[in-house]
């Protein structure tokens, strides 16, 4: 049987897909502080990835510098073919593929579009807010997403929002996100 993989449409997958490119988007795990290093290693490898990253002033003790900075602290999204997965788990700095629910997790394109333009439209905007309170972004691409306050920086603002399992880092304007409603 002979399958195409086209990325802009849905396509149901034979159960032997070992060969077939799957049009999802799936996430690594790397070591800390890795991220870029590992970005690079995966490109020189041949393997298509997004490692989503914003701009911030880092304060040294004699400079302040615009830094680029993971979004998602350890995680790089790969769009790999199941054959490809075993190469991508050798590259150094890779610990491991994010499973959700016993499967890799996937993450659709239209999530990835929407990561891109929350990270365009965010650019140099900032909130302030205190740990502990539950916020709603209320604007943007990630509107209604529902969020925990896990920590409050000068720069940025770390949620904890559970829809995607993970932490998520952003920078975003005091307008854009309103205490969640009892």
């Amino acid at each position: 049987m002979t399958t195409t993989a086209d990325h802009s449409s849905n396509i149901s997958r034979p159960d032997n897909d070992q060969d077939i490119p799957i049009p999802d988007w799936l996430v690594i795990y790397t070591t800390p502080r890795a991220e870029k290093k590992v970005n690079e290693r995966l490109l020189e490898a041949g393997v298509e990835t997004y490692l989503p990253l914003y701009t911030t002033i880092r304060q040294w003790s004699d400079r302040k510098k615009k830094v680029q900075v993971p979004l998602f602290n350890s995680y790089i999204f790969v769009n790999v073919t199941q054959k490809q997965r075993y190469n991508v788990l050798q590259v150094y700095g890779v610990v491991r593929f994010l499973y959700y629910l016993g499967k890799p997790a996937i993450v659709r394109q239209k999530e990835i579009d929407s990561i891109r333009r929350f990270l365009k439209q965010t650019e140099g905007l900032k909130i302030r807010v205190e740990v502990g309170e539950i916020v709603e972004i209320s604007t943007g691409p990630m509107e209604g997403i529902y969020g925990e306050v896990i920590r409050v920086g000068k720069e940025k603002l770390v949620l904890q929002i559970e829809q995607l399992g993970m932490s998520l880092v952003a920078e975003v304007e005091k307008g854009m996100v309103r205490k969640k409603a009892h």
